[in-house]
């Protein structure tokens, strides 16, 4: 599979440029199990990779001219010069590629133009972080075809600040690190204060069960207000608290906590959020390691409540797919990704797949809104070369 993504989209660089790309280079969209809205919080995280990816095809450059296409896009080739390049100047999805090239040159690498032709897997606004994953391939191909000697955190590093700064996105560091750092049959249990990583075996096949993605084709975007309003009032309540940030708050001291917010309603329901998430990271990280992997279901459903009523940041179809999966059988279930639409998750024991899948389909259609679509997630391998 991957050789012939390689190839085709080598060749359609070829067409659109008239020479060979230096490489062709992948990285994966991702599915967060738990730890939502925590990574800029300073808190814990669990994403895992999708088999979905971005793929870029790139040759190097030394006139100072990027030149960027996707095949997912509509219209040719963009031209751009490299000392052009600033913050918040584009509105159009060269943002990204053209973000990782101005984070690269601002922290002092010698990057001096590149030819780029993309093409994706990766659902666009399901919360599967499309965007991350355009990122971390154009970094990672850069980092070889320049040389520059960064590794997978590093590169994170620099994508997340493309996409805060040049973008304009306030986005945590846990898509870009997933993106990067994922393994193959494994979640990535991160400390997104310090970045350390702890490679989690997650291998349902093996013991009978899959995890469903549930795009519910409800598009959301993380540069529309919502998500910084949230960040914002974290970022309140960790200022009202008198810590660095929410990480810092004790599970044991929470309703201690609480009760010193007073009548800050809103950012109270915030800091309930963001410190219960962190636990429930940890627990769901002593669950897999004992060899308890069915009890994460729970864990689940009760990061999926506190995310609907806490965070506020569900929607109707997101609380369909979790209901209706529960109802029938499914281990547990949870909305994953920024919010506002997106996907859901939902864990099952594999007789059970069929059954769940067509209830959903069917309460969707029920209900008028729009199709999902549902695939199993796979946990897969992180950015690599390909070619």
């Amino acid at each position: 599979m991957s050789e012939a993504v390689a190839e085709t989209v080598a060749s359609r660089f070829g067409e659109l440029y008239g020479t060979e790309p230096h490489g062709v280079w992948a990285a994966p969209g991702r599915v967060n199990l738990i730890g939502e809205h925590t990574d800029y919080n300073d808190g814990f995280v669990m994403p895992f990779a999708l088999p979905h990816t971005a793929v870029a095809a790139v040759a190097r450059r030394a006139d100072g001219v990027l030149r960027l296409h996707s095949a997912d896009v509509d219209g040719g080739v963009t031209e751009l010069r490299l000392d052009d390049l600033s913050p918040e100047s584009d509105k159009n999805w060269t943002a990204y590629p053209a973000g990782v090239v101005w984070a690269l040159r601002e922290a002092g690498h010698a990057v001096t133009g590149a030819d780029i032709h993309l093409a994706s897997t990766v659902p666009s606004g399901a919360g599967l972080s499309s965007s991350a994953a355009l990122e971390i391939a154009v970094a990672l191909a850069l980092n070889d075809l320049f040389s520059l000697g960064l590794r997978g955190w590093q590169l994170a590093r620099l994508c997340q600040r493309a996409e805060n700064v040049y973008v304009g996105a306030p986005v945590g560091i846990m898509d870009q690190t997933a993106s990067a750092c994922c393994e193959a049959g494994h979640a990535l249990f991160l400390d997104t204060r310090d970045l350390s990583q702890k490679q989690i075996p997650f291998d349902l096949a093996a013991e009978g069960m899959r995890l469903l993605v549930v795009d519910t084709q409800v598009k959301h975007s993380h540069s529309e207000g919502e998500y910084g309003k949230r960040r914002a009032g974290c970022e309140k309540g960790a200022d009202l608290l008198g810590v660095n940030a929410l990480r810092d708050v004790p599970y044991a001291d929470l309703d201690a906590a609480l009760a010193r917010l007073g009548d800050e309603e809103e950012v109270r329901r915030l800091v309930r959020h963001i410190v219960t998430e962190n636990e429930r990271v940890e627990r769901v990280v002593s669950l897999l390691e004992s060899g308890e992997t069915r009890a994460i279901g729970p864990v689940l459903i009760e990061g999926h409540a506190s995310l609907r009523d806490d965070f506020r940041i569900s929607c109707p179809e997101l609380d369909l797919v979790v209901d209706t999966a529960l109802a029938s059988g499914a281990l547990g279930s949870r909305m994953t990704g920024g919010g506002f639409g997106g996907s859901a998750i939902v864990l099952a024991e594999e007789p059970d797949v069929d059954a769940i899948t067509k209830a959903v389909t069917e309460a969707f259609a029920a209900a008028g809104f729009t199709a999902p679509r549902v695939f199993e997630a796979v946990p897969s391998a992180g950015a690599r070369r390909l070619r």
